[in-house]
């Protein structure tokens, strides 16, 4: 460290600490300052950040440094504290604010660990659990929860009992709501990232926190999955089974997100009337703009699942559609102008029809036919016909014609090599 850390009293704590333990990569190094105050850290250079939190970053590494702070219920929401960084605050008040037990451990300079709320024993034990009852005083703490669970998926972990329970309490208190919607989506598409998103997804169902996050998501596990020619599962389960086979097919955020969303309307749909009622993927269209909107959802991630939403069955049925109908297929995913969102698309098609049809299943021609079959047809522009003289509508008609034409010969070829 550079030298103005030399005059203070600093400890590498969080995430760090955790992940050097467990032997992962380490992404970002958080520091604890015990014993100074705003009027030091400032006059030693280093950047201070925020208003409602001592924090400052250091001049040189640019690292986040914050004094050690208490804090206090003082108001509704992850924001409602009350903030003491008084010099007199301990290394160990500090760590007792934290979430939970494997985020409550320092090191000093020597790389010694300070954990006075057994996290190493958790950490080998593989569980998460919280550190103290002020856990349930920030409902930000049930999304990280959730979180925690998914990312650490790999190595074992499950959440303490009486965590699950707290949380649990915290869902049903309404503080959730005073969650921004930025912070909502920040923690969801952080998990989205991870290798096991589904796991984020049934830890929030499972503590009733989905009910109010996204209620049209938590009531697919009391809706009944009739379409599937397995043994019968609800639709939650359904789509957490998508979700994980959109996680084997991209990394992307966004597929894996259209992954989730795509057959929400299923919730809608009266169960007397599944599979044959065809209504829901209307209703699951303003269901999936509404969830968006009120997440503020990145438009990228919102297109593609209006577009997987209201195409993919389209997509499964191809080889039985006739060619002018795939060509309106192609024009309405603006396959043209969106090549990339395409192929994400296609991706989510095959995760879907994965778990539809059998997880056994390794190949989905429609995504080779598809794909193919644009390549062939966006070789056809506007050069040629402008070159003929023709002008405006005429151009826009004679390559729908010449589409068409290409379209249809390579039908015919590919239903003949099958």
């Amino acid at each position: 460290m550079a030298n103005i850390t030399q005059q203070l009293n600093t400890f590498l704590v969080g995430g760090a600490v955790r992940d050097a333990l467990l032997k992962r990569p380490v992404v970002d190094n958080d520091y604890v300052v015990v014993g100074s105050s705003v009027q030091e850290m400032l006059s030693l250079g280093f950047l201070q950040v925020g208003k409602d939190f001592p924090v400052f970053i250091h001049p040189k590494s640019r690292q986040e440094y914050a004094l050690a702070r208490t804090e206090k219920k003082a108001g509704r929401g992850y924001t409602g504290f009350n903030c003491d960084a008084s010099a007199s605050v301990t290394l160990e008040e500090d760590l007792l604010r934290r979430d939970l037990s494997i985020n409550a451990m320092a090191m000093d300079e020597s790389g010694k660990i300070i954990d006075p709320y057994n996290g190493q024993i958790d950490l080998n034990n593989r569980l998460l659990r919280h550190v103290s009852p002020a856990f349930i005083e920030d409902p930000l703490r049930v999304l990280r929860v959730a979180r925690f669970a998914a990312r650490y998926h790999d190595y074992g972990f499950t959440i303490a009992p009486k965590t699950l329970v707290l949380m649990t309490k915290l869902s049903e208190s309404g503080e959730l709501s005073s969650l921004s919607a930025e912070r909502i989506w920040q923690e969801m598409e952080s998990s989205l990232a991870d290798t096991h998103p589904e796991v984020f997804f049934q830890v929030l169902y499972q503590c009733q926190a989905l009910k109010c996050l996204w209620p049209d998501l938590h009531d697919l596990w009391d809706t009944p999955d009739l379409a599937r020619s397995q043994a019968k599962i609800c639709t939650g389960s359904q789509t957490m089974m998508v979700l994980k086979q959109a996680v084997l097919l991209s990394e992307k955020t966004t597929v894996r997100f259209a992954s989730v969303c795509y057959n929400l309307g299923r919730s809608l749909t009266q169960p007397d009337s599944l599979p044959a009622d065809a209504d829901h993927e209307i209703a699951e269209l303003a269901l999936i703009e509404a969830v968006c909107k009120r997440l503020r959802v990145p438009t990228a991630h919102k297109n593609l699942a209006l577009k997987v939403c209201q195409f993919h069955l389209y997509t499964h049925k191809v080889f039985q559609l006739e060619a002018s109908t795939i060509l309106k297929l192609y024009n309405q995913l603006d396959v043209w102008r969106k090549p990339e969102e395409f192929v994400d698309f296609l991706l989510c098609c095959q995760a879907d029809f994965t778990v539809r049809y059998g997880l056994e299943i390794t190949e989905y021609r429609q995504k080779e036919f598809l794909y193919n079959g644009f390549k062939i047809l966006n070789r056809v522009t506007a050069k040629p016909f402008v070159e003929q003289g023709l002008k405006g509508l005429e151009i826009k008609a004679a390559i729908a014609e010449q589409r068409l034409a290409e379209l249809d010969k390579y039908q015919q070829n590919y239903i003949k090599k099958k």
